[in-house]
């Protein structure tokens, strides 16, 4: 089967001539991720092995599937070698920070558990230490900062309610979120997780700031205390 080379393909329909004339909004993901990759392999073009990399599937479809990929999975498709890797891998961290930045500036308000593990989930899931962190909310849920309130053995973390609030009430935060990861990949609550959701709670009351969710994060999975009515 002869190979479909770009200039077998109209120019009005190349991605990089279609970026120049109608600008990068009117690419598709596909054309966007072909740009960046430049050239394909001896039997397909950019275009064709973007489309292979989008079709990928795991563990989310499509584009998303950028930010969970690792080098060694990207490489074993053939046309992606360390440098084309390096780039996919760049394209997902710059997306990431770009969202982390865009919260910092009170851009983003965190109501939906999905948003806050898509903030975190690349940072913790794969760490070997279990990591505790607080996401101070001012008014309208907009993140004011988050701290790491402890960095554990690789089963164990010890947190205390009162470097929390500590936290808390020095940024003025009028609501929080915990979030930590467990290394084993299952993010079940421990008796230790519940117990630590229900003091912060109980202490958030006193001082009028709102615990409004505790997310354990896994591999490509978490839970939400709150959506579980634990919280």
């Amino acid at each position: 089967m002869k190979r479909i080379t770009m200039k077998d393909i109209p120019s009005d329909e190349r991605p990089y001539e279609k970026c120049l004339k109608e600008g990068a909004q009117s690419l598709s993901d596909a054309e966007l991720l072909s740009i960046i990759i430049r050239t394909g392999n001896r039997e397909e073009n950019s275009l064709a092995l973007a489309q292979k990399i989008l079709a990928l599937n795991y563990p989310k479809k499509g584009i998303l599937g950028l930010l969970h990929l690792s080098m060694q999975e990207l490489m074993q498709i053939k046309g992606i070698g360390k440098v084309k890797g390096a780039q996919l891998l760049c394209i997902g961290e710059l997306s990431k920070r770009i969202w982390k930045k865009t919260a910092h500036l009170g851009e983003v308000s965190f109501h939906n558990p999905l948003d806050i593990v898509n903030y975190y989930v690349e940072d913790m899931r794969h760490r070997e230490q279990e990591l505790v962190y607080v996401m101070l909310l001012n008014t309208k849920g907009f993140l004011i900062r988050d701290v790491m309130i402890s960095q554990g053995t690789v089963n164990a973390s010890v947190v205390s309610p009162r470097e929390i609030f500590i936290e808390a009430v020095k940024h003025h935060a009028v609501s929080l979120v915990l979030i930590h990861n467990h290394p084993s990949g299952d993010p079940a609550p421990s008796r230790e997780d519940i117990l630590l959701t229900k003091r912060v709670k109980e202490a958030g009351e006193l001082l009028g700031i709102r615990l409004l969710d505790h997310i354990i994060i896994g591999d490509n999975c978490y839970i939400s205390l709150k959506e579980r009515g634990i919280l």
